[in-house]
């Protein structure tokens, strides 16, 4: 699987191994302040109509809101401007680096809800560590750019050897098989945390943010369990729907609509 860049792209290198870590989940404190907000407005507008006041939600397991920028961990979600095209139609990308004003470190991610219904055995793969140990792991689509990356659900774990993205998920590329290999064969974790991707997206700064604004993107935060939990590729393949859904409002109404009345 190769690590490379792909030839005359505009996307960020693929990863080194230079960490960033996340310390504390403060993104759960924001979608509480959000989900408040929200609540408090919703009560304010029944309240004017009804004269009788509504009770605000707990924030649950899964939970998503809009940003207004983007940020590391953070969802782009595929507006309908993007129907019709095949690459990124309703597509979710989840986004490992928002990427700084060099050129060359721009942000990418990988799409994750594009399963590809295959496992790492049926590619064949050179590499040991995939031929072995994840041998029996399931394939992901992540985007046009040439690189191969994956995804692992750490838990609590303070894993050194990969870079965290949100509490409980870190990534790594090619050039990490053997540290994750190894990791696997000291019961530290199993191949089944292992989420890998043929591809990546990337973007010059710029770039993703004219693509922004030109409503080609929606930009969202999610909880880790909305993001890790899909177990299955049907569920992944479902994520695009359930993160509009709970965004709540327009993108809800968004998420109900066939593709040929956008």
């Amino acid at each position: 699987m190769c690590t490379g860049n792909g030839d005359g792209s505009k996307g960020s290198n693929p990863p080194s191994k230079k960490s960033h870590r996340v310390n504390l989940d403060w993104r759960e404190f924001r979608a509480n302040l959000f989900a408040h907000e929200q609540a408090e407005k919703a009560e304010s507008d029944a309240h004017s109509q009804t004269g009788t006041p509504q009770e605000s939600k707990p924030l649950g397991l899964k939970w998503a809101h809009p940003i207004p920028v983007p940020e590391t961990g953070c969802v782009l979600v595929a507006t309908e401007k993007l129907d019709g095209v095949r690459t990124f139609e309703r597509t979710v990308v989840l986004l490992l680096r928002s990427g700084t004003r060099q050129p060359q470190e721009g942000p990418f991610g990988v799409v994750i809800n594009r399963p590809l219904n295959k496992n790492i055995r049926h590619m064949k793969p050179t590499n040991t560590e995939l031929a072995t140990t994840f041998a029996d792991c399931s394939l992901h689509f992540g985007g046009p750019l040439d690189a191969s990356m994956f995804l692992l659900k750490s838990g609590e774990k303070k894993l050194k050897e990969f870079e965290e993205v949100i509490p409980g998920l870190s990534f790594g590329a090619g050039n990490s098989l053997d540290d994750a290999g190894a990791l696997v064969r000291a019961g530290v974790v199993k191949p089944q945390d292992f989420r890998f991707f043929v591809g990546y997206a990337g973007w010059q700064v710029d770039q993703l943010r004219e693509e922004i604004e030109s409503d080609y993107w929606y930009v969202a935060a999610c909880s880790s369990n909305l993001i890790c939990g899909g177990s299955s590729d049907s569920s992944s393949e479902s994520l695009w729907e359930e993160i509009l859904q709970q965004m709540g409002g327009h993108y809800s109404e968004l998420s109900r609509k066939p593709k040929q009345d956008m």
